[in-house]
């Protein structure tokens, strides 16, 4: 079983940056799948950004401001996010996941982070 726990989240100014981390605890050997997740109030959750061994993706909304990041040893996935607008206002949720054959059939959530983007 794994836990994830976000934090770094707050308030900052429209232009500004911000780094979130998830800590990682239990076993994570079957994980191959990072990803932050964000849901604003009144939308449904979206994908933001997800790393693999070998590869990283991001939201179109987020590319070139937004970078994924982990830390293999440390068990930690960061999010570097810069030059943040209002609109990424949401709550941001680690996801880590085993998928296969296109399934996932072990999926972990952290309880998120609130990241407020406003002057």
């Amino acid at each position: 079983q794994v836990q994830l726990v976000e934090s770094g989240g707050g308030l900052v100014q429209p232009g500004g940056s911000l780094r979130l981390s998830c800590a990682a605890s239990g076993s994570m050997s079957s994980i191959n799948v990072l990803a932050w997740y964000r849901q604003a109030p009144g939308k449904q959750r979206e994908l933001v950004a997800s790393i693999t061994s070998g590869n990283t993706k991001y939201a179109d909304t987020v590319k070139g401001r937004f970078t994924i990041s982990r830390d293999n040893a440390k068990n930690t996935v960061y999010l570097q996010m810069n030059s943040l607008k209002p609109e990424d206002t949401a709550v941001y949720y680690c996801n880590a996941a085993t998928v296969v054959g296109g399934t996932s059939p072990y999926v972990y959530w952290g309880p998120g982070t609130q990241v407020t983007v406003s002057s």
